[in-house]
């Protein structure tokens, strides 16, 4: 099952730090299957509140994302966009095509 790291830029220093971020990212990405699937884009906020930017990159599964977050690749460029930024990261898993929002009803399900 899918996997993504999910983070929310809430505000950022653009310069040249920023950049080498960027230009070296996806290189961080390929040996674990990581692509981007929301990078930016400005939000159509329709409900409460909302400012940055969202940032979604799947992954095969959690491992493969525990291993990209984790790898030395990732660590070396990493603070480039921290010291330079705030927001959060997360890793969180996707669900099955055939998911529906009661599933999570079901005893012993995640986030129940």
């Amino acid at each position: 099952m899918s996997a993504y790291a999910i983070a929310h830029v809430q505000s950022i220093t653009m310069g040249a730090p920023i950049v080498e971020g960027l230009e070296r990212i996806d290189a961080t990405l390929a040996p674990y299957r990581g692509r981007f699937i929301v990078h930016g884009d400005p939000a159509e906020v329709r409900e409460g509140q909302f400012t940055g930017d969202l940032i979604a990159i799947q992954f095969p599964d959690r491992g493969a994302a525990v291993c990209w977050y984790e790898s030395a690749a990732y660590r070396e460029i990493a603070p480039l966009r921290t010291e330079n930024s705030d927001g959060w990261v997360l890793l969180v898993d996707g669900v099955p095509a055939d998911h529906r929002a009661t599933d999570i009803l079901v005893a012993g399900s995640r986030g129940g």
